[in-house]
């Protein structure tokens, strides 16, 4: 029973160590990076109308959520159309975009790509402009269902008579819809239409959800300034990431030969959980496509530093249950119990403290402290629940059965 118990002990840790071993490579190469690690730029821009509309019709004057929202989205598809890979466009406050690109090279380039207004354009067959973005409503365009429950795209103008004239001119002809240069749609006029509305026919309804989201885009009179930039060149990305690493390595090295040296048995355990506990980290970091920054990095190394104050409160515990004079099970038992609740306690207030961060900040703000939030749920698995069972194999096994193993001298030891 003795030989079996550590025999299940050393394939456990095998089989862990053989699992992070294969996969770490393509956990690694599948991290996505920060332009703080990767070289890129960022912008942040503040929006503001175009023209001044009327508050009454609804043509404009002030920034909406929803003109936001759908400005960063429509920023996003144009870089997307350049090559750029997982561009970061988000929308902050009340009237601010930011705007994130890593491992970007042509930046003066892809910045006056940005700055442009969104060119929605309704045109002829023969390519006259006949309507533009600044003739429809904000966010008016809708999806709808006709009598045959067949989906519609609906569309509001401001001059109605206007729209009444160029469908008079095009009945029986196209009146294609671009967006900058890409045809979306290129809907038949089968007759004029009045009253400033119209409906768009699809298919189905996933375009008739992409082409109201495309009409909505174009139709925003917003125009983009820039009120903040910075740019980090590749090679100064690169030296950031492979500095800051090396010192996490070594740093955390120091701490697991500080934790075998003074514990032990526990201390070896705790090095066990914790490369598991990083290893996990990342697994997840990738499984939620984060990216990675200098500050996520930071709360990476901080949850470090967590994950070993659990072992040393739970080690602690246990010397303090053995020199009390009980048997090696029962110190295990009493003392991963007793650290428990000091342990869970100060996780919980610093996952209180993350989100608070999270819900205030801004940017890399919010990026540490999601990071935080997660290697504490991360170093709960571990480095409570893993080193526990871990410890329990060892101690069931009685192959380290002396106080000496686990930190505490026999003169120590009081009797019960």
């Amino acid at each position: 029973m003795v030989k079996k118990r550590l025999l299940a002990f050393v394939v456990v840790v095998i089989v862990l160590f053989g699992a992070i071993a294969w996969t770490s490579p393509s956990i690694l190469k599948d991290v996505k990076l920060g332009l703080d690690l990767k070289g890129g730029f960022e912008v942040l821009y503040e929006a503001t109308p175009f023209e001044n509309g009327s508050a009454e019709d609804g043509t404009g004057g002030k920034v909406t959520p929803e003109a936001l929202k759908e400005t960063a989205k429509s920023l996003e598809k144009r870089i997307n159309a350049e090559g750029v890979a997982e561009p970061e466009v988000l929308p902050e406050g009340s009237n601010r975009i930011r705007v994130r690109l890593a491992g970007v090279t042509n930046e003066k380039e892809i910045r006056e790509l940005l700055k442009k207004p969104i060119n929605l354009t309704f045109r002829a067959p023969d390519g006259r402009i006949m309507l533009d973005g600044t003739d429809f409503k904000e966010n008016s365009a809708k999806l709808v269902y006709d009598d045959l429950n067949r989906p519609v795209v609906t569309i509001e103008l401001k001059d109605a008579q206007k729209f009444t004239d160029v469908t008079t001119e095009l009945v029986g002809q196209y009146l294609a819809i671009y967006l900058d240069d890409e045809e979306i749609s290129s809907p038949r006029v089968n007759y004029p239409i009045t009253g400033g509305s119209a409906q768009i026919s699809v298919t189905d309804r996933a375009e008739a959800e992409n082409l109201r989201d495309l009409i909505n885009m174009g139709s925003l009179p917003l125009k983009l300034t820039e009120k903040y930039q910075q740019s980090v060149g590749a090679k100064l990305g690169l030296d950031s990431l492979r500095d800051t690493v090396t010192a996490g390595v070594i740093g955390s090295l120091i701490v697991l030969v500080f934790m075998v040296i003074v514990f032990r048995v526990p201390g070896f355990v705790a090095g066990i959980s914790i490369i598991t506990y990083a290893w996990l980290l990342i697994l997840v970091h990738n499984w939620m496509g984060a990216t990675l920054t200098l500050p996520g990095i930071a709360a990476f190394v901080l949850g470090v530093g967590i994950a070993v104050d659990a072992n040393i409160i739970t080690s602690e515990r246990i010397k303090e249950e053995i020199r009390s004079g009980k048997s090696m099970y029962s110190s295990l038992k009493a003392g991963s119990k007793s650290s428990f609740r000091t342990i869970m306690d100060a996780n919980i207030t610093s996952i209180i403290a993350s989100v608070a961060l999270y819900v205030i900040g801004d940017g890399a703000i919010k990026g540490f402290a999601l990071t935080m939030i997660f290697s504490i749920i991360v170093s709960v698995i571990t480095n409570i629940y893993l080193s526990r069972f871990l410890l329990t194999m060892l101690v069931s096994s009685n192959a380290f059965m002396k106080p000496k193993y686990y930190g505490v001298k026999e003169e120590d030891i009081r009797a019960l």
